[in-house]
């Protein structure tokens, strides 16, 4: 065997086994593996989860922040508005392809290996879009890459935006954008979403927008998103980002939202971080948190997934591309913090992303999966979220593509070394 993990407690369940990674595949679970391998590793009942997924990342503005100016407001829509005084000047792809490339370093070392990047076409060179697509080849082996050709200025607010989306299609983006909250009218927002979708079947892509990115209780293009998915049957092949008007609505009209969305299988893409910072910046006392109604979604049969979204750009000046720093921000503000509640957030970057990525057939760990893997310094899953320890072992089709030697801390009591372990 190439890769043989010992004694690795495997999530979702709590069974401590012997993992053998042969081809790129996984070939045998089991209490104990008699063989060898090139490369033993002993996890000693640490845990072991699928390789995370980012299901919803900007690597096109990461790195940029504070250029030209930084984002005093803290609103989206200042963002908006700093990134297209920078995007006029982005004329050359290579100074953005090595900021996403260090992003994307990053997100692996953290034991991301699926990642969704938006690429703004709303510019007539394409630089973002040019620049990923380049970038995705170029990284492969160590991530997988979906580029989205995201309408960021919207599709109909100036008369080039639908050619140059179409146009990303066309060059091979893999999924279609939209963001109809930024269109100048609800009647615009509409016909944008019905045009992202008549792309998507004319180009055989899924559909993955921006999607009510408010504060705004009006703001109820999710429910058109959801007709058109039915309408069209694309049951599985849409995501809705952000959602954040949802917090605001009335419980009546949630309620039958719910099982619109359940019915028309989106996934809802919550992004904790940057809609905690964002959201809620119009408001006085009380402040609404910015995040969607996650709970409620996850026990209403509706698959959510979850993304970093912004890294030190006009929207958000942290982040660091680990994916437990947003799971573990997003639990909090959903009110996600019950045992089990905890252990099975962790589906966020785990299972319920690979079912919106189509890839849940060949995912998971188990025999003939495709070995995708990474191995944490932690003993269980509350463990892991409350510590964000170590990703000890990144691997990537039977290939390790990242590995991490834990840091260690000493305190001096009355003179004596003593080493702190907060596990």
């Amino acid at each position: 065997m190439d890769i043989l993990l010992r004694r690795a407690k495997i999530y979702p369940s709590d069974a401590v086994r012997d993992v053998g990674v042969e081809d790129g595949r996984i070939v045998e679970v089991s209490e104990r593996i008699s063989e060898e391998a090139e490369r033993e590793v002993d996890c000693a009942g640490r845990m072991v989860f699928p390789s995370f997924s980012d299901m919803h990342i900007h690597l096109d503005t990461a790195l940029t922040l504070g250029r030209p100016r930084f984002n005093l407001e803290g609103t989206l829509l200042e963002g908006i508005r700093i990134w297209g005084e920078y995007k006029k000047s982005l004329l050359g792809k290579d100074e953005l392809k090595a900021r996403a490339r260090r992003v994307v370093e990053w997100l692996v070392s953290f034991g991301v290996t699926r990642i969704r990047t938006h690429a703004d076409v709303s510019q007539p060179q394409l630089t973002s879009l040019r620049g990923l697509l380049e970038l995705k080849n170029e990284v492969r082996d160590a991530a997988d890459i979906e580029v989205t050709a995201f309408p960021q200025d919207g599709v109909f607010t100036d008369k080039e935006n639908a050619e140059l989306l179409e146009k990303a299609l066309e060059m091979g983006a893999d999924n279609v954008g939209l963001i109809p909250h930024n269109e100048f009218t609800r009647e615009d927002g509409v016909e944008s979403v019905r045009y992202a979708f008549q792309l998507a079947k004319k180009y055989g892509r899924k559909v993955d927008g921006h999607i009510d990115e408010t504060d705004d209780d009006h703001s109820r293009f999710l429910e058109v998103v959801a007709a058109e998915t039915i309408r069209n049957g694309m049951q599985g092949k849409v995501a809705a980002g952000h959602t954040t008007a949802m917090h605001s609505y009335n419980n009546a009209y949630a309620y039958k939202l719910l099982g619109l969305l359940a019915k028309a299988g989106v996934t809802i893409v919550v992004n904790p971080p940057v809609n905690l910072n964002l959201q809620g910046r119009f408001d006085t006392y009380p402040k609404r948190r910015g995040v969607t109604r996650v709970k409620e979604l996850v026990n209403g049969g509706v698959n959510v997934a979850l993304g970093q979204d912004d890294i030190m750009d006009p929207w958000y000046p942290l982040g660091n591309g680990d994916c437990l720093k947003a799971l573990y921000m997003g639990v909090h503000a959903a009110h996600m913090l019950g045992a089990e509640e905890l252990k099975r957030s962790f589906d966020l970057v785990t299972f319920n992303a690979a079912k919106a990525l189509g890839i849940e057939d060949s995912y998971g760990i188990q025999v003939g999966s495709r070995a995708d893997f990474v191995v944490v310094d932690a003993y269980d899953e509350l463990e892991t979220l409350r510590n964000q320890p170590s990703r000890l072992l990144v691997v990537k089709e039977g290939r390790i593509v990242a590995e991490t030697s834990p840091s260690k801390s000493y305190v001096y009591f009355n003179g004596q070394k003593s080493g702190v372990d907060t596990r």
